[in-house]
Formats: structure tokens, sequence, C-alpha cells
């Protein structure tokens, strides 16, 4: 499927609020900053940066959360893609201790830009992890009591399989789980939107349909596209699974995957209560995740079946339908309304790769799938950094980020090789 600077024909394009139209970038310009994407990282960046009192412009290759930040399955999750025993393994107790507080910081800059700027984006409570294998149960109920006992976490809870049966009535998941009453599901394209105008309104000026062809790291920086260009003091790289080749020193960190999601039909209350009881927002661990919630008009949103080729399957609602079945085959009649994919961004070590590059040069990307929140934190640590308060960045880069074996000509075909493990690791 080939994709056009417009938004993909995705459920959440069709609910979108307040979309407009913006200007591409034409001629010299000036800021204090260029950021330089306009998905969450971007646009968080230059609001925080912004209201500090900094001159700031956004350049978007496409359309204003056009990637990852418009497409996402909308779940806002604790921690990171490392559960809290593999940080502490990985990294120590401290650091840990420091990447707990980081992503809990980077939950409550979501849920406190939704209300401090009125976005309406469907924000709702409850955030459930469960399992296909009931040899997981140890796992859930150690991660509980560690984020209970040691990190003073007290939204979690286990649920046993019984509880997960009752939730959500797939024999797909035969194990238990942990329900987290701290996370949270929302619209992503309403989210981004929101945050947009709100930058706006603080005076960001945002350029569409303006693709960098390079930038430099002089003083100033000078971010050049087609038919204009932005001389700046700062510059912020935010462009994720997008950032192809702006910058080999950031991309051959981070491997861009494609992930799906479809939308049924409208269901009934009582159909959609009986496949996600409570109204959470669901993932299971699979290497190979399944992730679900239910929409505001009462449709089930389901993601999965990653594809590791650099084009998207032909038939996608198909492609997507037979994942979902797995889990709800009862829903085999049901209308595919939407179906659409995009790239995400993926670390080797599944952190996110937050930093600077040059003295007038930030980046950050990598988010491998916790994007709402994970870059929500990122775009507020870039702007803390910039306007001279650098101490989450610092924590940051104590995670060291690895290369791809092979750089960005080779990363793609061992990559997909690991995946193919991993994909039958899954199945066995």
């Amino acid at each position: 499927m080939k994709e056009s600077i417009d938004y993909p024909d995705s459920y959440y394009y069709h609910t979108a609020n307040n979309l407009k139209e913006r200007s591409s970038l034409k001629g010299s310009h000036a800021a204090d900053i260029c950021v330089i994407g306009a998905g969450y990282t971007g646009l968080l960046t230059a609001l925080n940066l912004s209201e500090r009192g900094h001159d700031v412009t956004i350049v978007e290759a496409n359309k204003l959360a056009w990637g990852a930040s418009g497409r996402n399955g909308g779940q806002l999750g604790s921690g990171h893609n490392k559960k809290i025993h593999e940080l502490e393994k990985d990294y120590g107790k401290s650091l840990a201790n420091e990447l707990w507080r980081l992503s809990e910081y980077g939950k409550s800059i979501v849920k406190t830009r939704i209300e401090k700027h009125e976005i309406d984006c469907d924000l709702k409570a409850g955030n459930a992890t469960v399992s296909n294998d009931r040899g997981d149960d140890h796992h859930h109920k150690e991660y509980v009591e560690k984020l209970n006992t040691d990190y003073g976490y007290d939204l979690v809870r286990y649920m046993n399989p019984e509880e997960v049966r009752e939730m959500f009535h797939s024999s797909y998941f035969d194990g238990g789980g942990s329900l987290d009453m701290g996370g949270a599901h929302l619209h992503p394209l309403n989210y981004a939107l929101g945050l947009a105008q709100a930058a706006e309104d603080s005076g960001v000026k945002i350029y569409e349909n303006s693709r960098v062809t390079s930038y430099s790291n002089g003083s100033p920086c000078i971010v050049k596209t087609n038919e204009g260009e932005v001389k700046a003091d700062h510059v912020v790289l935010a462009c994720n699974g997008y950032l192809d080749n702006l910058e080999n020193k950031l991309a051959v960190k981070m491997m861009p995957i494609n992930n799906f999601i479809l939308a049924t039909e409208q269901m009934s209350e009582e159909e959609v209560r009986y496949i996600n009881r409570d109204d959470v927002c669901v993932h299971d661990n699979k290497f190979h995740v399944h992730y679900f919630r239910i929409s505001q008009d009462n449709r089930l949103l389901f993601g999965g079946g990653e594809s590791y080729a650099r084009n998207f399957p032909k038939d996608l609602k198909s492609y997507v339908r037979k994942t979902m079945l797995e889990v709800y085959p009862h829903l085999h009649d049901k209308t595919i309304d939407y179906a659409w994919g995009g790239r995400i961004g993926v670390t080797v070590n599944r952190m996110p790769h937050v930093g600077r590059l040059h003295t007038n040069v930030y980046f950050a990307h990598g988010y491998s799938g916790h994007g709402v929140a994970m870059a929500s934190l990122a775009g507020t640590v870039l702007a803390e950094a910039i306007d001279g308060t650098v101490s989450n960045l610092d924590i940051f880069s104590k995670i060291k980020i690895p290369t791809f074996p092979g750089g960005t000509l080779l990363r793609w075909p061992g990559f997909y090789l690991g995946m193919l493990y991993y994909a039958l690791r899954d199945r066995l």
C-alpha cells in the first residue's frame, strides 16, 4: 500500500477533531529552536519550550501526527518495554528506580496536558496485561509484588486465570495477568491534535508537507527543505521510525518496523462488554504482541500481525483480521471497517534513545511500542535540557543503545531472521 502525504484511512482519521491544513515552509526563516517532526516528541518539545519563552518552529514532512503518533494503539502504559526486574538486572536498582520515576513522569505528562488543554481524546483508566500460558503466572505475581513493595506503586494488582477469562472471554488467554489502573488508553490522533493546538496557541509555528533534506549543526544550525530553510540556535530530531537517512549516526541505533491495527463495525454494548468487561486496554506478553481496546463508539480496535517486510500486506484487513480471530473467533461475522498500519522505531535493547548528538542538536526515538508515554516524556525532557535543566536527560544518557549489526545497510536482514526466531517461539 503506497502511503500519501495525507492521513491513512484509519478509524482515528475518521473520528479526528480539529483537522486543518497548514502551510508548507517557503523561504528563509529564523527561530531559537527548529524541531523536525510533528509527533508527540516534537509537539511537546515545542510546547514546553514556547511556554518557557523560546521561539520554536516545527517542520513536518507530511501531516501533523502522520506517523506513529496518529496511528498507534492508544495505550498509555506504566514503565518501559523492559519490565522492572529486567531494568534492575541490566542497570542496577539505583538506575532502575530513576527510570521508573521517569516513566511515571511520562504518564503524568500525558494526563496533565490533556486536563490542562481540555483535549477531547477519550482518555480512560485501565491497562491489563494477560497471558496465554499458565506457566507465566508467577511472572505476573512477581511483577505486581515488586511494584507494590519495592516501588510503592499500588495501582497494579494480580488477576488470576479465572478473572482474566471473566473479563475478556477468550480461550486464547489461559493464564493470569495484571491490571494497572494507573495506566490508561486514549484516541492517539486527537491527543496529538490537541497538543498541536496548544502549541500554536503558545506561539509555535508548524509547517506541514515540508520534508527536511538536510541540516547542519553550525552556529546557527540550518535546516533545509526543498522550498525553504530555518536558521536556529538548536535543532531537535523528532522523526522516530521515519528518520530514514537524515542522520545515519542515529539511524543505525533503530529499526523501523511495521505494525497494524483494525477497527470492526460498531457493536452493541452487550457485545463489547463481553469481550472487555471493564473497558480497559489490553495487551498480552508475547514478543509479537496482541493488543486491543474498545473505541468510544463501541468498535473493537485490535492490533497485531507485525511485518518485517518493507511493504504493507496487500489485503491489510484480512491480514489483521486473521490475528484478531485467533483471540476472538466468535467475531468471524463482524465487518472490518478500517485497517491501517505504520512504522514504529525499535532499538536493540528496547529502550528509548534520547540524548544530544552535538552541542546544539538533540534527538529522541526508538520507543519500541511505548510511544504515548515515552515520546511525551522525551519531548518534555529535551525541552528541559535545551532550557538548561539536564538532570533527566542525564538519566537517559546512562542507557547505552547498541548499534544494529551491519549498520543501516545490513540491519534489516539480521533483524528479520531474529524476528522469525521469536515468532516461532511465540507459536511454540
